[in-house]
């Protein structure tokens, strides 16, 4: 499960010492080690970390079980905190990304064809390892032919398994040719690297990073990777974080820190707003950085920095949290070009609350939303995803080449100042997203 464990935004980790610290004689006793005092302590912490404990239930049903108990108490506006039993993996969310390592959408194109498009696959992971590209399309799963009418039921059961034997073929002149079967079984995709490039469009030289999530300790690579497109001379930046669930925000932070110009260790970066109990923290770049005790200083990355007046950034609807950070907190300092699709709407982060007593008593980790997250000019609450300035469909163009192609559909209309110029054999016009896997598992960042 560390690929969902990776996916938190604040470096915190809070310890709990008791089960409960409310001294109210109203609060119900129950015996230790029963569903009820479970839910009780689930209560108690939800009570005090909580962004809507003002919201939660007064007399909650201390019956349920765990995972009943705690959705009982989630505000109506919560679509991210959630809650998991370390001793038992069926309690944690599922992803066909996080099982198998690749995402794909169910895509219905101008003439009504609905097709099950292959869109991402992680290095080394099991789908990677079996065979898997993106671009391909899916025709069969477990030898079932997907229709327009199942290809949506059947694509989301995939995460239901622990294999799953895939047709698929290669996209070309309008149909699907060359299929072949393959086996994907459950595992591990291990940490994914930095994609960079180099692209020289009417004599300037336009780097491209592709950043898939933002793990601690990774502003060593960040600062490699963003030296060498400074010292190859770029002059503009495409940022691709179009699969990018979020993480750490002090990665987010000094991948920040790397692009604009005039930024001091003063210069505020993030707002968190918490509940009663966790009021309001500012922090700077410097500050958010140092929070990851792995990450160079803040001094250190900004030699390396490009010094920019623009950034283009590419999302989709799974860019999320951290990721939607990068985009939000750039804006007070630069300009900030994003095209693609609407963002996840992911303007919260957390930390998780977990019984750290020894021997601990209780098994369960909360990962409750904490605090709204703003940028250093109080603009947040977007939690309706964050709009692109230019509309691009990926998948407007079959098949899907590979990420880093300068003529890759949204690659190729950031170079060309937002309009489709590819050279890409098929333009199709009027494409529908039906279906996509890779809406992000419930999780929150540290």
């Amino acid at each position: 499960m560390k690929n969902f464990l990776i996916l938190q935004c604040i470096a915190i980790v809070v310890f709990l010492i008791s089960c409960t610290n409310n001294n109210d004689e109203s609060t119900p006793v129950f015996p230790e080690g029963s569903t009820e005092s479970v839910n009780l302590w689930v209560q108690d912490s939800m009570k005090r970390y909580y962004y809507w404990a003002d919201e939660m239930p007064a007399k909650p049903n201390y019956r349920l079980p765990v995972k009943d108990f705690f959705k009982s108490l989630l505000s109506s506006k919560d679509r991210f905190s959630f809650i998991v039993n370390t001793e038992d993996s069926s309690t944690y969310p599922r992803s066909v990304r996080n099982m198998y390592g690749f995402d794909y959408s169910v895509v219905q194109l101008a003439n009504n064809e609905v097709v099950t498009v292959v869109k991402l696959v992680l290095q080394n992971s099991p789908a990677f390892n079996s065979g898997l590209e993106r671009g391909m399309i899916i025709t069969k799963i477990n030898g079932k032919l997907m229709t327009a009418a199942n290809a949506e039921t059947m694509a989301s059961s995939i995460k239901d398994q622990t294999v799953v034997e895939l047709t698929v073929g290669k996209w070309q002149n309008g149909s699907v040719t060359g299929e072949k079967n393959i086996t994907v079984y459950y595992g591990f995709s291990f940490e994914q690297p930095i994609l960079s490039k180099v692209f020289e469009k009417s004599g300037k030289k336009i780097g491209y990073l592709y950043v898939y999530d933002f793990p601690d300790g990774m502003t060593q690579t960040l600062n490699q990777k963003v030296g060498e497109l400074k010292a190859a001379g770029v002059q503009e930046l495409i940022l691709d974080l179009r699969y990018n669930y979020g993480g750490s925000v002090s990665s987010a932070a000094a991948l920040c820190s790397l692009i604009p110009s005039g930024l001091s260790s003063a210069s505020p970066f993030i707002i968190f707003k918490g509940n009663k109990n966790g009021g309001e923290v500012k922090r700077t770049f410097a500050q958010q950085i140092a929070y990851d005790p792995k990450a160079l200083d803040f001094t250190t990355l900004r030699a390396n920095a490009l010094g920019l007046q623009k950034v283009i950034i590419l999302t989709s609807g799974s860019t999320a949290s951290a990721a939607e950070i990068v985009i939000n907190n750039l804006k007070p300092y630069m300009q900030v070009i994003q095209m693609g699709d609407t963002t996840l709407g992911k303007d919260m982060a957390g930390f998780i609350v977990e019984d750290k007593r020894k021997p601990r008593k209780i098994s369960w980790q909360v990962h409750p939303v904490i605090y709204k997250v703003f940028n250093a000019s109080g603009a947040g609450e977007y939690s309706n995803g964050i709009a692109p300035h230019i509309s691009v469909n990926e998948f407007s163009v079959l098949p899907l080449l590979p990420l880093g192609d300068p003529n890759e559909t949204l690659i190729s209309s950031a170079l060309n100042g937002g309009y489709l110029k590819s050279t890409a054999p098929e333009k199709n016009t009027g494409v529908k997203i039906l279906y996509q896997s890779d809406v992000p598992p419930v999780m929150l960042d540290k």
